[in-house]
């Protein structure tokens, strides 16, 4: 393995040193503060909101620069466009796509697909303006559902 990784580990120590004089204190308390956070913020963030994106924590690096990954949730109850209200023209790349579904008895999973449906499954494309679902020959009716997309953004 290289010793030229990108990250060094996000590790917490458990124990540190309180100096008695303030001025030391206030150091050590501000070391602290920022070894506490830099450890927090190295974890993908659980965050799942339907009306606006959420920062997920990750760091993505395709051009050199730091690129900040967002995700959004969309629910639809049927086939068709759902307006995303992103606008494109300002993400470099889209990095995931997932979704489930339920025809009221089960679930199943969405697929991050192609404009053409897929016979047996549903599935959905992201358009300029909309993410597009979309149900092949044969697969199970849409009582209500939900996508999850992620994508990169300049910081």
């Amino acid at each position: 393995m290289s010793s030229n990784v990108v990250n060094q580990v996000a590790y917490l120590r458990t124990t540190r040193d309180f100096p008695d004089d303030p001025q030391a204190l206030r150091i050590e308390l501000l070391k602290g503060y920022i070894d506490t956070a830099n450890a927090v913020n190295a974890r993908t963030i659980g965050l799942f909101p339907t009306n606006r994106p959420a920062i997920n924590g990750e760091e993505w690096f395709l051009t050199g620069a730091k690129q900040q990954a967002l995700r959004q949730v969309y629910t639809f109850t049927a086939t068709g466009n759902i307006p995303h209200n992103l606008n494109i023209s300002q993400i470099p790349s889209f990095t995931r796509g997932f979704g489930a579904f339920t025809d009221g008895t089960n679930w199943y999973g969405v697929i991050f697909g192609s404009n053409t449906a897929i016979a047996g499954q549903v599935s959905f494309y992201i358009t300029p303006t909309n993410i597009v679902v979309l149900s092949g020959a044969g697969a199970p009716s849409i009582t209500s559902g939900l996508i999850v997309i992620e994508w990169l953004a300049n910081v």
